[in-house]
């Protein structure tokens, strides 16, 4: 007999820790944190170390904001346009293919275009780290949660997530001697990998819904 994993109490206000370990693990890979060292430091290098670390938290606290707000109202949204979760799911399974593509062919924008002095908002914050395939994968995940202890998990997974994402880029020089730029490609490339697996998924999820509800339609 499945059953959800909880943390909590028995009225169930505790964690989805299921729900919590695929959203953090889907935004790692997504935000993939060691493919976005090199384009951080490209935009910061010259900046003192003080402003290069702010720089890394405005980015991670504006990236936070967007992809909140697109979970609490994804589902309004998605309600009021009239787009069915099997639709947003296709949808977004070719977004994260998209950007899986990206990371296994190692193609990335040019980070001398910026379009505002500020670098950290744009294009840090967004579209690099709140970017459409994230957003989608959270309104995908806002789907699937199930009250108290779905909300929290994702919440946490978020949080979480782009805390790894702030303190990669905190200490992205120390990461650079680290593992070195041969490192940093390899990482990026399991990353784009395990990003296209996703995608394949959630294409094939969506498939299978339209022919369940093609086959065997809801009652009216």
């Amino acid at each position: 007999m499945a059953r959800e994993i909880m943390w909590g109490s028995a009225e169930g206000w505790g964690v989805d820790v299921k729900l919590f370990g695929e959203v953090l693990v889907t935004l790692l890979v997504i935000s993939d944190p060691p493919g976005m060292v090199p384009i951080f430091l490209a935009l910061t290098g010259a900046m003192p170390k003080r402003e290069r670390n702010k720089a890394a938290w405005q980015a991670v606290a504006l990236a936070l904001g967007v992809i909140f707000v697109f979970a609490v109202g994804g589902r309004q949204i998605v309600t009021y346009l009239g787009i069915g979760v099997p639709a947003l799911q296709g949808a977004g399974g070719i977004l994260l293919l998209l950007v899986a593509l990206e990371l296994l062919t190692g193609k990335a924008d040019d980070p001398t275009k910026q379009s505002t002095s500020n670098v950290a908002l744009v294009p840090l914050g967004t579209p690099l780290l709140a970017g459409p395939g994230m957003i989608v994968a959270t309104m995908l995940f806002a789907e699937r949660a199930h009250g108290v202890p779905g909300f929290v998990a994702i919440s946490l997974g978020i949080v979480l997530a782009l805390l790894l994402v702030w303190l990669t880029l905190r200490f992205s020089g120390f990461i650079v001697k680290l593992l070195r730029p041969s490192g940093i490609e390899v990482l990026t490339r399991i990353a784009g990998l395990l990003l296209a697996a996703i995608a394949v998924q959630l294409v094939a999820d969506a498939v299978a819904e339209f022919v369940t509800n093609y086959l065997h339609p809801p009652p009216a």
